[in-house]
């Protein structure tokens, strides 16, 4: 046991498995932002976080990683939701292209650490392929990918695959959305204008190469 005295948890009652889980996912993510570290946190910390035991956490979760993967899965359902209201009503396929890249870097800007666990961790290293492509799907990346065809099919983009493009345009708001993050103490210029000028120079690169195809 750590020197913190961890609440013991009320055992749960008959069909109460579910609460025990979400318990178990709230405990985690916490540990995950106060230790900014994946590798600082084991499943005997979360268990004491939530008061109950380390056993009880794996009848929920096959291993760590799996619990690391099921806080990630949440989050990016967030970040998912806040892409398609981002989006919404939005008609021309590039300006959405815009709109669902400047939603992504907001999230991560008002989610920092949340963004960390995500995208800037290598909990992922050990995760099995299955669990890695059920993480794409949850991610929202498939967005990406539905919003760059659109605009490949309007011949707003150049006519490359799907996929290829989406990855560029994540790399771009990645980048930026990271920089913003680890280094907060650097000189930036106004922040909201720096995001619109990188997300334009990306899709405004791809636009004028689509229209001259």
């Amino acid at each position: 046991m750590s020197a913190k005295t961890a609440t013991k948890r009320t055992r749960s009652r008959r069909g109460e498995g579910d609460k025990l889980r979400e318990e178990i996912l709230e405990a985690t993510e916490r540990l995950l932002i106060r230790t900014g570290s994946v590798e600082a946190v084991s499943v005997r910390d979360i268990a004491e976080e939530v008061g109950c035991t380390p056993p009880s956490i794996y009848l929920h979760f096959d291993d760590k990683n799996a619990l690391v993967f099921a806080v990630c899965e949440r989050i990016f359902e967030a970040l998912e939701a806040v892409a398609l209201a981002a989006t919404e009503g939005v008609d021309d396929p590039v300006e959405a292209v815009r709109a669902c890249g400047r939603a992504y870097v907001r999230f991560g800007l008002d989610h920092p650490e949340q963004y960390r666990i995500m995208f800037m961790s290598r909990a992922q290293d050990s995760i099995s392929p299955l669990l890695l492509e059920r993480l794409k799907q949850a991610s929202g990346f498939g967005l990406v990918v539905e919003r760059a065809q659109r605009c490949v099919d309007a011949g707003m983009f150049p006519a490359e695959d799907a996929f290829f493009l989406a990855c560029g345009l994540w790399s771009a708001v990645h980048g930026i959305t990271s920089l913003l993050i680890a280094k907060p103490w650097f000189p930036w210029p106004e922040v909201e204008r720096l995001i619109d000028h990188c997300i334009d120079t990306h899709v405004l690169g791809l636009a004028t190469r689509g229209s001259a195809t």
